[in-house]
C-alpha cells in the first residue's frame, strides 16, 4: 500500500497522527480526540502502511517518534495550521444570522452540571445557541427528527443510527432517604441494604435500555427493593421521600438541591454509577453535525469544521 497518493479526505487522518505525536501516548491522544483507543491506534497503523514508513517507536511508557515520523509531521504541520487559519477566517466572515445551533441537555443531571458549558458557549454562539433540557429519551427522539444538532444524554440508549461521543464526567447515584431513617446515618452502605424497601423508579417504556441496564446492576449487587412509578416532577419525588413513602436514586448532582426531611447518602461502588455522553445524529453515512467534549478543553464541531473551543471545565 506504500505510495498511495493522498487526498483532501486524509486530512483527518494527518491530523490523529499530529495528535499523537503531541502526546506520544495514544491513551492520551485518544482522550484528547475524544475516541477510543483501539480505533486510533489502527488509524495509525493505516498511515504508516500508506507511506510505507515506520512513524513510532512503540514501547511500555507509550511512543517515540522515528526520524521518518518527525519528517511526515514537519510536513503536514503547514496543512493543518493552514486549515485552522481557514476555518478561523470563513468563522469571522459568518453573519450573525446564521443558523442557530440547537443543544440537548439532559434531565438526568441537575443542571447546574452544565452551567459553565453553557456560559461558554453562549458566549461563543449568542443568540444562535438554542438550548432544550428533557429526558434522554425525548432528546433522542428529536434528534431523529432533525430538530437537534447535538445533545448529552446519559446513557445507554437504543439509537444505533446516532453516532456516540463518550465525555470524561461520570458521576454516582446516591440513595435519597428520609431523614432520621437508620440506613441515613450509615457510611457508604451497599445497595443491599435496602433489600424490600418501596423505591421510586422510572416505567420501563420511558427507556428500555436504561431499565434494563439498571435492573441488572441490582440483581448483581443483590438489590430487590419494592418498585413504586417515579413522579415526573423533582420537586415531587422528594416530597414524597421526605413523607416517608419510599427511597429514591440518584446522581449526585442533584444532592445540591436541598430539601428539609429528605438527606442524600452515598453508596458503595458496587452500585449504580451515572455517565453522559454526546450523541450527533447520522443519515446517509455522514454525521449531520459533530458533537462537543465536556472535558477540558471544550470542543463543538459543526460541519466538521472547529467552531470554539477553550479551557472551560464543567463544574463537576
Amino acid at each position: 500500500m506504500a505510495n498511495d497518493s493522498f487526498h483532501s479526505s486524509d486530512v483527518p487522518l494527518l491530523y490523529y497522527f499530529s495528535v499523537v505525536a503531541e502526546e506520544n501516548n495514544l491513551h492520551r491522544a485518544a482522550e484528547r480526540l475524544f475516541m477510543s483507543q483501539p480505533p486510533l491506534s489502527r488509524r495509525i497503523k493505516h498511515l504508516e502502511e500508506r507511506l510505507g514508513l515506520t512513524l513510532f517507536i512503540r514501547h511500555t511508557k507509550g511512543l517515540t517518534l522515528t526520524e521518518d515520523g518527525a519528517r511526515v509531521l514537519e510536513a503536514v504541520r503547514p496543512l493543518l495550521k493552514s486549515q485552522v487559519q481557514t476555518f478561523r477566517r470563513l468563522q469571522a466572515l459568518t453573519r450573525p444570522s446564521a443558523k442557530v445551533f440547537t443543544l440537548g441537555f439532559t434531565t438526568a443531571f441537575e443542571q447546574g452540571v452544565f452551567i459553565e458549558v453553557e456560559k461558554r458557549l453562549r458566549g461563543h454562539y449568542g443568540k444562535r445557541l438554542r438550548v432544550v433540557r428533557e429526558t434522554s429519551p425525548k432528546l433522542v427522539r428529536s434528534m431523529r427528527k432533525g430538530r437537534l444538532d447535538a445533545a448529552l444524554v446519559a446513557l445507554p440508549l437504543d439509537a444505533p443510527e446516532l453516532t456516540e461521543m463518550p465525555l470524561l464526567y461520570d458521576e454516582p447515584l446516591m440513595a435519597v432517604l428520609q431523614e432520621g431513617l437508620s440506613e441515613s446515618k450509615s457510611e457508604s452502605p451497599p445497595l443491599r441494604v435496602f433489600n424490600g424497601k418501596p423505591l421510586f423508579w422510572f416505567r420501563r417504556e420511558s427507556n428500555p435500555a436504561f431499565f434494563d441496564h439498571t435492573r441488572g446492576i441490582f440483581v448483581h449487587a443483590g438489590f430487590h427493593p419494592v418498585f413504586l412509578e417515579e413522579p415526573a416532577e423533582h420537586d415531587v419525588l422528594l416530597a414524597r421521600i421526605a413523607a416517608g413513602e419510599g427511597m429514591g436514586l440518584l446522581p449526585a448532582s442533584f444532592s445540591v438541591v436541598r430539601r428539609e426531611g429528605v438527606v442524600f447518602v452515598s453508596i458503595r461502588a458496587d452500585s449504580l454509577g451515572s455517565g453522559v455522553r454526546s450523541r450527533e445524529h447520522r443519515r446517509h453515512g455522514r454525521t449531520r453535525g459533530n458533537a462537543w467534549g465536556s472535558a477540558s478543553p471544550v470542543l463543538v464541531r459543526y460541519c466538521g469544521g472547529t467552531l470554539f473551543s477553550g479551557d472551560a471545565s464543567p463544574r463537576r
